[in-house]
């Protein structure tokens, strides 16, 4: 289940209610998809995209999508701080960025124009959908790990369109995963 971090305000979204309520209110579309009883996580992408195949169909239907593929980032990924350089500075998109996380964890910053700038940090089962024009950036957690199915309008796929304003530099990624939870129940940074 994801969590909704608000930096400025000192607040930390967990209840699954609460965090559907938040990020609906921003254009978010956010669900909790099933994992462990379709697949394993790590098999080929071909046997993900069967096993999610009436999800990805309804999700074509609903936003127009033409292609799904199936990312997978691990630390040693080749070129991968290159890679992440492309994500983790502010941008837009001209599609909805959809995404659903089968392994590892990451952070959407997502930064609207009227409000305050908030994380959410997805992990295994969390979908999430970023409405198109949405100013955002994404940063691994520091396990850099992260697979995921990902839909796309176009079938080019990623195109960012950069802002200058360069809000990303002020912000850090905040991973309180169950990963981070220490042995005596205190989340590790």
């Amino acid at each position: 289940m994801a969590i909704v971090t608000v930096p400025s305000e000192g607040r930390r979204i967990t209840e699954p209610a609460e965090i559907t309520s938040f990020l609906a209110s921003h254009g978010i579309a956010y669900d909790v998809w099933p994992l462990a009883d379709r697949v394993d996580p790590a098999a080929p992408a071909e046997m993900i995209l069967a096993a999610y195949a009436p999800e990805i169909e309804e999700l074509k239907r609903r936003g127009g999508f033409v292609t799904a593929d199936v990312v997978d980032v691990y630390p040693d990924t080749p070129n991968l701080d290159a890679m992440l350089a492309k994500f983790n500075k502010e941008h837009t998109h001209t599609e909805d960025e959809v995404r659903f996380i089968l392994q590892g964890r990451g952070v959407f910053h997502i930064n609207p124009v009227a409000r305050p700038v908030f994380a959410i940090e997805v992990w295994a089962g969390d979908m999430i959908s970023v409405p198109l024009g949405t100013r955002h950036w994404f940063d691994l957690c520091t396990d850099r790990r992260i697979r995921a199915i990902r839909l796309f309008q176009d079938m080019s796929g990623w195109t960012p369109h950069y802002l200058d304003d360069g809000v990303h530099a002020g912000f850090e990624p905040l991973c309180f995963g169950p990963a981070w939870i220490s042995p005596a129940g205190r989340i590790a940074t």
